[in-house]
């Protein structure tokens, strides 16, 4: 039973894949609540939205404004279950874990697929596996952390984490890290389990469409974890 979950996807220019993500999700999790957050795409994903029959799909169209972190919040607002998650939008092979991970918030707050645990892997291109690898050691080093995967950007939590923290907006990426990082500070449990990063569907990103952009989004992760620092 999944009535009680919500899963929260962002899409911009996600046509090629949200179909098969959402209805991946519905295989999976039978039930469960669909919160999308599309940020005015210009290549159709809507109207592919549009078409797709699931009573509880819920569509949140935004011409005005983008951002990764301020539409995981408006998802977050608008997301009415008990458990309540985060995926990709691109990665819809991954939506078969969630049946593991909401079996393992009997004793754990917050459920974080993981690729630097044992058994853990990253299929992606050998630079971009490189650079998020170090990213994760150098975020868990200077925030003290326990997590190992800070930046893995897929969960599943209990909506009562809300009470303790919730996510600030702005920013792309870096947000989930200082999300899972207030969370741990405050006390909830975090359990990270093992899963493979797939190759992206359209075989790119959002934060690496070039050398420039993807620099550019490094130097705004590192600037967030200096100010995670200093607030403490």
């Amino acid at each position: 039973m999944s009535k009680n979950i919500s899963i929260i996807l962002s899409t911009y220019n996600e046509k090629p894949s949200i179909e098969f993500t959402i209805n991946e999700l519905i295989k999976y999790l039978p039930g469960v609540e669909i919160v999308v957050v599309d940020d005015n795409s210009p290549d159709g994903t809507l109207e592919v939205l549009k078409k797709i029959n699931y009573v509880n799909l819920k569509i949140f169209s935004r011409p005005k404004t983008k951002g990764l972190a301020s539409a995981f919040l408006l998802g977050l607002i608008n997301a009415k279950g008990d458990l309540i998650g985060w995926l990709d939008s691109n990665m819809g092979q991954v939506a078969k874990k969630f049946p593991e991970m909401q079996s393992y918030l009997t004793n754990n707050d917050i459920i974080i697929l993981s690729r630097y645990i044992k058994g853990g892997k990253d299929e992606r291109g050998k630079f971009r596996v490189f650079v998020s690898y170090m990213l994760n050691k150098f975020s868990k080093l200077i925030l003290r952390s326990k997590v190992n995967d800070l930046s893995s950007g897929i969960f599943l939590m209990k909506r009562d984490v809300l009470k303790d923290v919730v996510p600030v907006a702005k920013g792309h990426g870096e947000f989930i890290i200082e999300f899972l990082y207030r969370a741990e500070k405050k006390g909830n449990k975090i359990l990270e389990i093992p899963y493979t990063h797939p190759v992206d569907l359209e075989g790119n990103s959002k934060s690496f469409p070039n050398i420039g952009k993807f620099l550019q989004f490094g130097f705004f992760y590192f600037i967030r974890l200096i100010q995670m620092i200093l607030r403490e």
